[in-house]
């Protein structure tokens, strides 16, 4: 893995101005502003269907803004991991759990480019770094949930990303995987990486991430979590996801 990145606290990594995110003309995420710092960990919390996957497909590029915008200091799609929602990946696809995190080099090498001695030794080194020693030659379709989430956080090491952004990567795993899991996240964070993590687990976001941002499609609040993950805020998310209008379409741009 690559040395300890070094965070400029002042200096922000994504900055979101006046963005809206959706698909077809139909806002999931609109109006949200904000700055995400060098270095950063920050949880996003909200409802079911609040918008946090639409968020996360925003900042990695699979989603272009239907409005405003997500700008990047230096950074571009090379620099970001992404672990999406483990039901949004195919476990039947005949893979191997070392070929697939061996799929993390794939930015750095080029899709044909050639794996080396290094990259043995960082592939070697993240699966054990997640308790998979012995499974390299098992294919993705016989492991567990815990053991496919494993998985996935040795492809995120080998990708030896600046930025980080996991959707719900606790869910649906047994308790002994997500502390493991946690681990890598409060290591990361240590390294001066940016780590964005959507999450249901309140309890886990008080103990662990310093930084949330609220999201009922549009932003409830933003700061100190202990601040944030308030009573009633949480109340007033609940109550902006029940009436939004599915059929919504993007607000328009005010004028400068």
């Amino acid at each position: 893995m690559g040395n300890a990145l070094i965070a400029e606290e002042a200096m922000p990594e994504m900055q979101f101005r006046n963005l809206t995110l959706g698909y077809e003309r139909h806002p999931a995420v609109h109006h949200l502003d904000g700055a995400v710092k060098n270095g950063a960990l920050i949880a996003i919390v909200g409802p079911n269907g609040a918008g946090k996957s639409t968020l996360f497909k925003g900042i990695v590029g699979m989603l272009k803004p239907l409005a405003g915008s997500i700008e990047h200091d230096g950074i571009d799609v090379r620099d970001i991991a992404y672990l999406p929602q483990i039901p949004d990946i195919d476990r039947s696809f005949p893979i191997s759990v070392y070929d697939m995190v061996a799929m993390g080099l794939w930015r750095a090498r080029g899709l044909f480019g050639g794996i080396g001695g290094n990259d043995y030794h960082a592939i070697e080194a993240a699966i054990a770094g997640v308790g998979l020693t012995g499974f390299e030659g098992r294919t993705i379709g016989t492991l567990s949930g815990g053991q496919m989430q494993r998985m996935l956080f040795a492809r995120l090491l080998v990708q030896d990303a600046r930025v980080i952004v996991l959707d719900e990567p606790f869910a649906a795993i047994d308790a002994k995987t997500s502390t493991d899991l946690v681990e890598l996240v409060r290591r990361w964070h240590g390294e001066g990486r940016t780590v964005l993590a959507a999450l249901h687990d309140i309890d886990l976001v008080k103990a662990v991430f310093p930084e949330t941002l609220l999201l009922a499609r549009e932003p409830v609040a933003w700061g100190p979590t202990h601040e944030v993950l308030t009573s009633d805020n949480l109340s007033k998310a609940r109550r902006m996801c029940e009436a939004f209008d599915e059929s919504a379409v993007a607000c328009a741009v005010a004028a400068e």
